[in-house]
């Protein structure tokens, strides 16, 4: 039997927006929440302490920069930043679609971009 909370979430109608940046929950699941965000311009510099993150591209392409290296994932691809690395994320192109997994009660601490990034 199926809790009366139950829903279907439809993520090809919560991406097709215009392109606008766009960052909100669509799913709990347990102490987490999922989100689905349109990128459209980079997220700023920034650690999570009390959560890891987790990226799982539907659209486009994602980079995730940390200090000393950039990481791209493509649709299908899925990438975990552990809790306290500080990170930034930007649409590699036009717009990038992805879900992200974290805490509820995650924290997201503002941090000064490396040398050679901007923030």
């Amino acid at each position: 039997m199926l809790n009366r909370e139950a829903k279907v979430v439809d993520l090809a109608k919560a991406a097709a927006t215009p392109l606008e940046y766009d960052n909100r929950p669509v799913a709990e699941v347990n102490d987490h929440v999922v989100r689905i965000s349109i990128m459209t311009r980079p997220f700023h510099w920034h650690c999570h302490p009390n959560s890891d993150e987790t990226f799982l591209v539907l659209e486009g392409r994602l980079s995730v920069d940390f200090e000393h290296e950039s990481l791209e994932i493509g649709p299908g691809q899925l990438l975990t930043v552990p809790r306290g690395i500080p990170h930034c994320t930007r649409p590699i192109g036009a717009r990038s679609v992805n879900l992200t997994f974290e805490r509820a009660d995650a924290t997201t601490v503002a941090v000064a971009a490396p040398a050679g990034f901007a923030n």
